[in-house]
């Protein structure tokens, strides 16, 4: 049944059957407060309620399993979704932009993804919220070799760059080129799956990638390479980005659990910065095929400097002034609606009320 379960999640529909055979199984039990608790806009009361029976809830990740995920496998190994009432199923992604069109189509309900990806979505009629902001600043940048003589993005210019399909970084390229004086015909563009672009770019194949600051640029440096790092925050382009999101349709199914889920996530966070090997084993423990961990560790220590950027006061919250920003940078480069606040993209109505994790990072 629990598989089952796991694999009908995600549609609107599905999901109501599901709250409904937890109900049956278990006769005289509570009914899941998520329902009764969330209005007609799906913004519910603050504070996890633990369903009883635990509900099995499947979270969507933006990409493979790596250091930077790895407080969502601390807190499931070490129980704290089985402490808030919750049978977490934590699934593999391949990219930003495609697990915010999961989420946009109903295929995933409750998911992790790069916020301007999601925005894009959002600007589009998509039903979804951001709900909790992992990394203030955004990861992605471009990776080259010292060797190719690209030292800015202006140096991209008449260059093959890697793309990767599906991810937020590829998204966000219209964003860094005009910040810098370039537009997308100015590059040459090759597309390839993310799992291609180590390979593509140490092999020549390519001048550059579209990277990030703590994923392919620390594989390539693994192999021996002179790796040059071009954060897109540094070179115009401040916006917040990895989020926990979900659709709107799913939360008002599933408001509490949705808490619930937060609130455990941001403990395994907290733990994760305070005990980094542990969040490592349990990563490697989660995901036993996918991991390497030497190389997890230091992905995992560059997600933690991201964690505090942009004037954050606590983990997993972006301040409104942060969204300000975000929302400005997308609707000039990206042209997303001005008619659209910035908080018609975030709402803080399923954070916990007490955040365990203040900034700076001590």
């Amino acid at each position: 049944m629990r598989t089952m379960f796991k694999r009908l999640f995600g549609t609107t529909a599905l999901a109501a059957l599901v709250v409904a055979l937890v109900g049956c199984a278990a006769p005289g039990a509570t009914p899941s407060p998520s329902s009764a608790s969330a209005g007609p806009s799906g913004s519910p009361a603050k504070g996890c309620v633990p369903p009883d029976p635990p509900v099995p809830i499947s979270f969507q990740l933006n990409f493979t399993a790596g250091g930077y995920n790895s407080g969502f496998a601390l807190a499931l190994q070490k129980g704290f979704y089985k402490d808030v009432g919750l049978n977490v199923t934590i699934v593999k992604g391949q990219g930003s932009g495609t697990t915010a069109k999961l989420v946009a189509s109903g295929q995933a309900g409750l998911a992790y993804a790069d916020a301007t990806a999601v925005m894009q979505v959002i600007a589009q009629g998509a039903m979804i919220k951001i709900l909790s902001t992992m990394y203030q600043s955004s990861p992605n940048a471009i990776n080259t070799l010292a060797s190719s003589g690209i030292k800015s993005i202006a140096d991209l210019k008449g260059k093959r760059l890697g793309e990767p399909t599906g991810e937020a970084g590829t998204a966000m390229l219209p964003l860094l080129l005009k910040a810098n004086g370039l537009t997308l015909d100015d590059i040459i563009r090759v597309p390839m799956p993310g799992t291609s672009l180590v390979a593509a770019l140490a092999e020549g194949q390519v001048d550059a990638i579209i990277g990030s600051t703590e994923g392919y640029n620390l594989v390539l440096e693994d192999q021996g390479f002179d790796v040059v790092v071009l954060p897109y925050a540094d070179w115009g382009v401040p916006t917040v980005s990895t989020s926990i999101i979900a659709s709107e349709s799913f939360l008002a199914q599933y408001g509490n659990e949705v808490r619930c889920f937060i609130e455990a996530s941001l403990r395994g966070w907290d733990e994760a910065i305070k005990h980094p090997d542990e969040a490592i084993q349990a990563l490697v423990d989660t995901f036993p095929y996918d991991t390497k961990p030497d190389l997890n560790r230091r992905q995992l220590e560059s997600a933690i400097n991201l964690f505090c950027k942009n004037d954050a006061k606590f983990v997993g919250k972006a301040e409104p002034e942060a969204w300000e920003r975000t929302v400005q940078v997308a609707q000039e480069v990206l042209g997303l609606s001005k008619d659209l606040p910035a908080t018609a993209y975030y709402t803080y109505d399923y954070l916990p009320e007490t955040l365990p994790t203040p900034c700076p990072i001590k």
